[in-house]
């Protein structure tokens, strides 16, 4: 049906009304993203100043530590890192303009490609609203959000003692990646068929984005490839360190264009359509369809084969520096400071591995959960319906999911593992192999325990399931960096699963601690199975 719009008050007070709902549907994950960025901007300052109190402290810093190839794959290129604004510039940066990316994808998927595969956009383009109107709220409910994650960001910095100005230029220069990257998912909804795959594209550009800041980072003579991505343009803003503002104009240019693009693409287009041809064009197959966990593998395993993939290079890239480790020259005092943080010694390549793995496990963690969360999907399509009409249990369907999720996650820290000892293998460093398997499966405990919290969450409030988990994982991330900075008290500490994962194999694998979190774990998904089993399904 076509759509016009109808006089500019009731254009207006539509636009007003689908942004303030867009926005208001992602309250969740905008505020654990806010979180998550208000408090690792806050921690940066202080930790620094804590850390390495003195002038000498931080020239040390500096001339050992910052300029380690190994610290510039993970954070970027080091500016005036012996300050303490220079040195949160550099961290924070580096870490929390690839958050920003991620959230950019989400939101602009979830309030473009997702509202449509609900049939939301169908019900509302059948009244006055236009397509024009429609994309615009969801563009401005997209920047809602990003301008939430600058405020947070923003407080974090101003509490933990820097000056407004630079933090403000900071925070923005965090944002803009988030700017570029809802661009990058506007157009990847219109040309996908659906929301999965969408993330996919989206997702795969992102790490690419990723892959291209890392080469430059790491690479002599291969500087000019961060003016290739998003991730580069936040570095080369400079912010604490020679300012260069007008970098600005390329992020603002390109998500301009992009949402243009996709606003342009979308007029032209069926609702419910894509660019892309859906899997039902092509050729009929029965291949994994004898039972519901072999649909499940059959629907997402090219989201498994991606994660396994990016996870392989990432710990592939980590082992071959990882000997460059060995012979830097950190002081006593800046390892001390480390090993305050929980992520222990990084001045040989096995503990430089084990410190890199906290983040492998990090993601091998969010991937878990997310194999929950394609469960909420399948709810919220009506697929799940349609399925539980026929034959088919609820516990072995949900459980069905689960073993998925575990069995997946498995594959992916164990090829991780390799990876990592084959990268360390290929640049001399002496890292066993058995210990490099041992590293991977030490992130299955942990991995369990938030899959089974993932769904109780689930099972007990669908609509906010994923936001809770995805909010527990990052203030359990996030407090085991910073309680052991603070000094908090040993049961404080002991609160974050992340305490009870030893840094595999700097460490000796934690067998207690690994058998309570998977006991804990399969007792949250039993109960989840149970209470899934009694409530009825809940769409969008």
């Amino acid at each position: 049906m076509a759509t016009v719009e109808v006089g500019t008050r009731p254009s207006y007070v539509a636009l007003r009304a689908l942004a303030r709902r867009a926005f208001a549907d992602a309250r969740v994950r905008t505020a654990a993203f806010a979180y998550l960025f208000a408090l690792y901007s806050f921690i940066q300052p202080v930790g620094y100043r804590h850390a390495y109190p003195d002038a000498a402290h931080r020239a040390a810093f500096a001339h050992s530590f910052a300029e380690n190839v190994g610290l510039r794959l993970l954070y970027g290129a080091p500016h005036r890192v012996e300050t303490v604004d220079g040195y949160t510039a550099w961290r924070v940066g580096g870490t929390l303009a690839i958050a920003a990316a991620i959230f950019g994808l989400l939101a602009s998927v979830r309030a473009l490609r997702g509202e449509e595969d609900a049939g939301r956009t169908e019900l509302v383009l059948s009244g006055i609203v236009g397509r024009r109107t429609l994309s615009t709220a969801a563009a401005v409910a997209i920047g809602g959000g990003i301008f939430t994650l600058w405020i947070a960001e923003l407080a974090g910095f101003v509490v933990g003692g820097l000056p407004v100005a630079g933090s403000a230029y900071l925070a923005l220069a965090t944002a803009s990646a988030a700017m570029v990257c809802a661009g990058v998912g506007a157009v990847a909804s219109q040309l996908a068929p659906n929301r999965r795959v969408a993330l996919e594209l989206g997702g795969a550009l992102v790490g690419l984005f990723f892959l291209l800041r890392v080469v430059a980072d790491t690479t002599s003579g291969a500087g000019w490839l961060r003016w290739l991505t998003p991730l580069g343009w936040a570095e080369e803003l400079r912010p604490f360190s020679g300012l260069q503002p007008l970098v600005l104009l390329l992020p603002l240019g390109v998500s301009v264009l992009l949402l243009a693009c996709s606003a342009l693409i979308a007029a032209r287009r069926d609702i419910g359509a894509g660019l892309l041809p859906e899997r039902d064009a092509a050729d009929p197959s029965l291949h994994l369809l004898s039972s519901p966990a072999a649909q499940a593998l059959r629907s997402s395993r090219g989201a498994l084969i991606a994660w396994t993939g990016c996870v392989a290079i990432f710990a592939f890239i980590l082992g071959t520096i990882s000997n460059s480790i060995s012979s830097a020259d950190v002081s006593a005092g800046v390892r001390k400071q480390i090993a305050k943080l929980g992520v222990g010694s990084i001045a040989t390549p096995t503990g430089y591995l084990a410190f890199v793995f906290f983040l492998v496990t990090l993601s091998i963690v969010v991937f878990a959960c997310t194999q929950v969360g394609a469960a909420r999907d399948e709810e919220i399509s009506r697929r799940l319906e349609t399925l539980l009409a026929l034959p088919v249990d609820r516990r072995r369907w949900l459980g069905g999911r689960l073993v998925l999720a575990a069995v997946a996650a498995t594959v992916i820290a164990l090829t991780a593992g390799v990876f990592a000892w084959a990268g360390a293998a290929s640049s001399g460093a002496s890292v066993s192999l058995p210990r490099m398997l041992e590293a991977g499966a030490n992130a299955v405990p942990i991995t369990l325990l938030f899959a089974g919290i993932a769904a109780l969450a689930y099972a007990l409030a669908p609509r906010a399931g994923s936001g809770i988990t995805y909010g527990l994982v990052a203030v359990a991330f996030v407090w085991q960096l910073v309680g052991s900075l603070v000094s908090a008290s040993g049961w404080l500490l002991g609160l974050t699963p992340f305490a009870h994962s030893a840094l595999v194999p700097a460490q000796p694998f934690d067998a207690v601690g690994a058998a309570v979190m998977v006991a804990v774990g399969a007792a949250a998904a039993i109960a989840a199975l149970l209470l899934f089993e009694r409530r009825d399904l809940v769409g969008d």
